[in-house]
């Protein structure tokens, strides 16, 4: 009995092809990153877990021993302490992984020291001397000048003006001069007059003439 060979269907003419790529296998640099990137997720959740054992270990502390929720505590004192070995545990595999892959060749990439995008140290150290040194003196003279120069402006008046200021302190000590001059005529005034005063009462005391008074003998002569 002779079988029938069954004939493939034939494929639509528009059907598309699917491409199947190959998988890509991951370089020794890429598994290193990664062991070192699960290292790092494994010691934050070691660290969270200590921190709340830390925390539940303060509340059974100030808790007293017939407390009600003490055994609920414990109970999670002990799951923690159970995660925590487990989180050791894994460390240390990672750690030994760790170190298989930085093995291999190429696994390590030795990250290229960054260059600073400004100008060096140097620059701004050798601006400062430069300011210090040239600038200061160069302002400090400029200033000197600006200040000297509006000095002299402000002496160096008009001739005109010089002219009446001279006039007029010429005419200020003439004035002076006359009333001084007026001051002393009038004390030498006032002192003859208490001298001529004290004089005539002392010559008037002095110069009285004396009354005679007739003898009773001339009267009676006839």
């Amino acid at each position: 009995m002779i079988q029938a060979q069954a004939t493939p269907a034939p494929a639509a003419p528009n059907a598309p092809v699917l491409a199947v790529a190959p998988k890509a296998t991951p370089s020794a640099s890429a598994i290193y990153e990664g062991f070192k990137a699960q290292r790092s997720v494994l010691t934050d959740q070691l660290n969270q877990l200590e921190h709340t054992r830390q925390e539940i270990s303060n509340q059974l502390e100030d808790m007293s021993p017939a407390d009600a929720q003490r055994p609920g505590l414990e109970a999670r004192m002990k799951d923690v302490d159970a995660r925590i070995s487990s989180v050791d545990q894994m460390l240390a595999g990672n750690s030994a992984q760790l170190a298989q892959a930085a093995a291999v060749p190429g696994a390590v990439v030795e990250v290229p020291p960054q260059l600073p995008s400004g100008p060096p140290e140097d620059v701004y150290v050798l601006g400062g001397l430069f300011m210090v040194v040239v600038l200061l003196p160069l302002s400090v003279a400029f200033a000197r000048r600006i200040w000297r120069r509006s000095a002299a402006v402000v002496t160096s008046l008009p001739r005109e003006i010089s002219e009446r200021l001279q006039r007029l302190e010429q005419s200020t000590e003439a004035t002076a001069l006359e009333v001084e001059r007026i001051g002393e005529g009038q004390r030498f005034l006032t002192r003859l007059l208490t001298e001529g005063e004290r004089a005539r009462a002392l010559g008037g005391g002095a110069g009285q003439p004396i009354e005679r008074q007739p003898s009773s003998t001339r009267d009676r002569l006839p």
